[in-house]
């Protein structure tokens, strides 16, 4: 029996295309080995954690260990998916990073009490965002030690899947 280890998968949240490229190019320029997906705005989101639509395919699109989430999105902001992160029994340890260029008190307040983890602001600039990476790479992905996420319904089926084998292996 062989111990598959996942990769590490961080989901960015993020509309701007400006802001994926110098994400992205920073990510690249540090050497960043974790697969990363980008969706561009909040139902995107929930739909990629959920598992619905083009993301139904866990295999192709496995649950994140960071998201890196824009406060400011189209159809549902930063603040709407962390709120419904947190409400989700199966999601809520998630590790969210509120990566936004809003330095309103305000803003920050409200993103620690619906619960992310931190609040980053963006840098407008690649060397910046190179300083952030590292900082995000540091922390996050070195660090810090992510807990298991399961998709609601994922450790079901994987019951199921373990007594259907059962079954078909006893049958022999």
């Amino acid at each position: 029996m062989s111990l598959e280890i996942e990769p590490e998968v961080i989901l960015i949240a993020e509309d701007n295309d400006d802001h994926i490229v110098l994400l992205l190019r920073s990510f690249r320029k540090a050497a960043l080995v974790n697969p990363v997906v980008v969706v561009k705005n909040g139902v995107e989101v929930l739909e990629y954690l959920r598992g619905d639509g083009k993301f139904s395919n866990r295999a192709e699109y496995p649950l994140p260990t960071l998201l890196l989430l824009d406060l400011r999105m189209p159809m549902m902001d930063g603040f709407e998916v962390l709120y419904w992160i947190r409400q989700d029994p199966t999601l809520r340890a998630l590790r969210i990073v509120m990566l936004t260029t809003s330095e309103d008190l305000r803003d920050i307040n409200k993103a620690y009490q619906l619960g992310a983890n931190s609040f980053l602001v963006k840098p407008t600039d690649l060397e910046h965002f190179m300083k952030l990476t590292d900082a995000i790479r540091g922390h996050w992905l070195w660090l810090s030690k992510a807990p298991t996420i399961e998709r609601s319904g994922e450790r079901e089926r994987t019951q199921a899947e373990a007594a259907s084998d059962l079954t078909a292996s006893e049958g022999k």
